[in-house]
């Protein structure tokens, strides 16, 4: 089946509707996250609807703290492996547990802060109280 112009989105309008620069999506082309897009007669960069969905996995990706060299290490064992799903996929699934073991330090070590805050926090109070009654 040919494609059309129809299916294909200019490079403005995709950063417009995934709320991105251009320049963030001409990054993804140059580090070889994403790969070289269709062109119209100006030069225009257009992308196809596989292309969208690779770039809004490549910000879903971004959004759950994969790094960028990451992404990279997943694009090439894609795309080397001729997008064999049972390839990359547990390659992801190791750098998302590694990510999950990461959040979970980040949450331990963000209740020891609470705990002390709230600590801290009462003991203020206590010396607050402590002067007021020392007034009266």
């Amino acid at each position: 089946m040919q494609t059309t112009i129809d299916q294909f989105i200019q490079i403005g309008e995709l950063a417009k509707k995934l709320g991105i620069t251009t320049r963030t999506i001409r990054y993804y082309e140059e580090i070889g996250l994403m790969g070289a897009p269709e062109r119209l007669g100006g030069g225009t960069r257009t992308y196809s609807r596989e292309d969208v969905l690779r770039l809004k996995f490549i910000l879903k990706l971004k959004e759950l703290g994969i790094t960028l060299k990451e992404m990279q290490e997943l694009a090439e064992n894609f795309d080397t492996n001729q997008q064999a799903f049972g390839k990359i996929t547990p390659k992801l699934l190791e750098i998302l547990d590694a990510h999950i073991g990461k959040v979970d330090q980040k949450i331990a070590n963000l209740a020891s802060l609470r705990k002390e805050i709230v600590d801290y926090r009462g003991r203020i109070i206590d010396i607050l109280q402590g002067k007021v009654s020392e007034v009266s």
